[in-house]
């Protein structure tokens, strides 16, 4: 069956999204700016299956809120806007609405998540190791921590005993490459995941939303989109 979906901000991200969209069976009928209420914006969210957001941090909550109050579910492919997803379970879960938010789309992100809370228990006992994680993204992308390193650190810190430090690199063109080590006196292991081209966030987000179509309201995250995405 093929999704008819809008997508809202048509910078880099948002146009791969279009770009692959048929590949996913997913219709892409319409392109919204960062700003999902400007012109004919609430109609068209009205009259599609999905929308697809990848704007800027400043903007995202808005355009949640636009696609909520529209009945529309969303697909949030925005990160640095986290310190308000309290606010928005809030009105998520007071008005009905369908959102799905992921800090990474890629399949190999879930993938390093689960080795990475591995990687900390087994070194946690080891008082000869610390733990560092390192991100290094395009000089253009907005949050430094990355939304993927906030995750990633907060889930190793609340098994690592010791502090974990967290450095950020903005530089170039890199779409984005995190990499944690556990460093000791005579030896080092290192995680690292590289992703190459944008288009697998492309990619992870359009699949997330034929997942999300059809489902019942409530504020989804990778964590549930986990089984589907490393089948893929």
């Amino acid at each position: 069956m093929t999704i008819r979906a809008a997508v809202i901000g048509h910078g880099r991200m948002g146009q791969w999204v279009e770009a692959l969209a048929q590949d996913r069976g997913i219709d892409v009928v319409s392109v919204l700016g960062r700003d999902a209420m400007a012109g004919s914006g609430a109609d068209t969210l009205r009259n599609v299956d999905v929308a697809i957001e990848f704007t800027l941090p400043g903007a995202a909550v808005d355009n949640i809120r636009a696609c909520v109050n529209a009945g529309c579910p969303v697909v949030v492919g925005t990160s640095g806007w986290y310190d308000r997803l309290d606010e928005v379970r809030d009105f998520v879960e007071a008005d009905g609405g369908t959102v799905l938010w992921a800090e990474n789309f890629s399949p190999g992100y879930v993938i390093t998540r689960a080795l990475a809370k591995r990687m900390a228990a087994l070194a946690a006992g080891n008082e000869a190791y610390d733990m560092h994680l390192v991100e290094w993204h395009h000089a253009a992308k907005v949050d430094a921590p990355s939304g993927t390193a906030r995750r990633l650190h907060d889930e190793v810190s609340g098994i690592f005993p010791r502090e974990v430090g967290v450095t950020s690199v903005r530089t170039g063109q890199i779409p984005g490459t995190h990499e944690l080590t556990v460093d000791g006196t005579f030896d080092r292991v290192v995680l690292r995941h590289e992703v190459r081209d944008r288009r697998v966030f492309a990619d992870g987000a359009l699949l997330a939303a034929r997942w999300l179509h059809g489902r019942g309201p409530g504020l989804y995250s990778i964590d549930d989109l986990a089984d589907e995405v490393e089948g893929q």
